[in-house]
């Protein structure tokens, strides 16, 4: 298929809006003919990961934009960083690293960036409207995106987020196109008990399972509440992008491209159906402990993996009701920005706070070592974390809800309320 280009892709190519432009537009053309399109088409944002630091190749070529003169063509929102800006202290790495990190960092925002610095840029202000062209990496962004907001992005990684922010185009393919965006796997709630249904554990479990079993294919869940709120669709979203290649979900009367089951396939029949029972989701929930919870000790609870939101923060808050953190347990929540200066303006930043809460912002616990030694496992409500963490720190990982990370944050010790799981 032969990619045609408009006038002025063609003089971005030949060089005419500057070296860096060019090298940018080289990127998007040559994913574009990769992809087999036959053209671009413009966005309207991007959200770039490549500013987080993963050695000295990415320092290069944000250099070489930046000694081109680059800059974004469309607002972009920065994903997490190797640092912590607010509180850098945190950063138990080398030296050399940190100060990489933050060149790194300081690269993008002279590209014009918005120092942002989460891995939910859906949880500001400004986000993409319904039918929206962006280029978004950062896999939980991406699902969120084009499942909860109906805006159109494919999963765009390292240095085509920045190329496409810089050009303003990306290809016109995957599931920026109506044909590519319907379900394909059918997986139905069967016997899942109203308490479940109602509770925020269920969210990263059952998204866990879905991306297990569907991989790079589009997820059609029938069976959930109609007013689930977004922070689960966050959570459900981010799990299934972790522990498969999901992009793109549909919840049948929740998500804006699902009204029903029909509208969901575009009137084509699942290839797959998979009906989930309340074993199933135990056995994936499982999945996501690697610690020996009997014989080990709790050293540490990590929340907000995707970023926490305000809903989940008031959520902590009220489960703390005025309690500490055990001295045994460290205890972080990772958020963005944006949203502790919210949680502050709310009052309960000094409360978490003074309860022993560590806040974590501008990056995660489980990429960057903030957390330092942990005496005994983590535990987590993320689904994300749980599947990350153990590889990426080298220590044994325990998945709750948020309940019963809280629970066991001051009790110093395992707590689980396990008759959520029961059968109907």
């Amino acid at each position: 298929m032969t990619l045609l280009l408009s006038e002025n892709d063609q003089a971005m190519l030949a060089g005419e809006a500057g070296a860096a432009t060019a090298l940018a537009m080289r990127i998007v053309t040559g994913l574009a003919e990769t992809m087999g399109a036959n053209a671009l088409l413009s966005i309207e944002g991007a959200h770039i990961d490549s500013c987080l630091f993963h050695g000295q190749s990415g320092i290069d070529f944000a250099r070489r934009l930046t000694d081109g003169d680059a800059q974004v063509a469309v607002p972009t929102t920065l994903n997490v960083s190797s640092l912590d800006l607010l509180h850098p202290d945190l950063f138990k790495g080398p030296a050399d690293e940190a100060a990489q990190s933050r060149e790194l960092m300081s690269l993008y925002e002279s590209m014009g960036c918005r120092p942002t610095w989460t891995c939910a840029p859906y949880q500001l202000e400004d986000r993409p409207s319904f039918g929206q062209h962006v280029a978004w990496a950062e896999s939980n962004a991406i699902v969120f995106a084009n499942s909860v907001l109906g805006a159109r992005t494919h999963r765009y990684g390292d240095f085509i987020d920045i190329s496409a922010a810089i050009t303003g185009r990306a290809p016109a393919a995957g599931l920026h196109l109506d044909e590519n965006r319907h379900g394909e796997v059918l997986f139905r709630l069967v016997g899942v008990s109203d308490a479940l249904l109602d509770h925020d554990v269920l969210a990263p479990v059952l998204g866990y399972l879905v991306g297990s079993a569907a991989g790079d294919r589009i997820p059609v869940i029938d069976g959930l509440p109609p007013d689930v709120p977004e922070h689960r669709l966050k959570a459900l979203g981010s799990a299934a992008a972790s522990s498969g290649a999901v992009g793109l979900f549909h919840a049948v009367g929740i998500t804006p491209e699902a009204p029903t089951l029909d509208a969901a396939f575009a009137e084509r029949p699942p290839t797959t159906t998979i009906d989930v029972r309340p074993a199933d989701l135990r056995a994936a929930r499982d999945q996501l402990t690697t610690a020996t919870v009997e014989d080990q000790r709790l050293g540490a609870v990590s929340l907000g993996t995707p970023h926490y939101s305000i809903a989940e923060f008031e959520r902590v808050v009220e489960l703390l009701a005025g309690r500490s953190i055990n001295d045994g347990v460290k205890f972080f929540i990772n958020t963005g920005r944006d949203l502790w200066h919210e949680v502050g303006l709310r009052g309960w930043g000094a409360t978490l706070e003074a309860a022993g809460v560590q806040i974590v912002t501008d990056t995660c616990t489980y990429i960057t070592p903030v957390m330092g030694d942990i005496n005994g496992y983590a535990l987590t409500d993320s689904a994300k974390w749980a599947h990350y963490a153990p590889g990426n720190l080298g220590i044994d990982a325990a998945f709750g809800s948020v309940d019963d990370c809280v629970e066991s944050a001051v009790a110093g010790k395992l707590v689980r309320r396990n008759s959520l799981w029961d059968d109907r």
